[in-house]
């Protein structure tokens, strides 16, 4: 943080207490990132793999690393062909 680096802190889910929100808010008032590394379900990931995969493209995003293997949630389009099709 002294060199005006980007720093990601990816804390744990929970349980967290009040002197680790306490923390967590200063260190965003400082500029930090924080990235619970909680998978997402909206992109339907098939194995515990995609779910990791995900987490660390979101990691890179945050990083500005451009990667063309991350599979991009593209909103309303997926949902509406999947309606279309049943």
């Amino acid at each position: 943080m002294k060199e005006r680096r980007k720093l990601l802190l990816m804390t744990r889910e929970t349980p967290l207490n009040s002197i680790h929100l306490e923390n967590m808010l200063e260190l965003s008032r400082m500029g930090v990132t924080i990235l619970p590394p909680m998978p997402a379900f909206y992109n339907h990931p098939a194995t515990i793999e995609e779910m990791v995969d995900h987490i660390v493209f979101r990691v890179l995003d945050q990083l500005d690393i451009v990667t063309t293997a991350a599979k991009r949630w593209d909103g309303m389009k997926q949902a509406e062909s999947r309606l279309h099709q049943n």
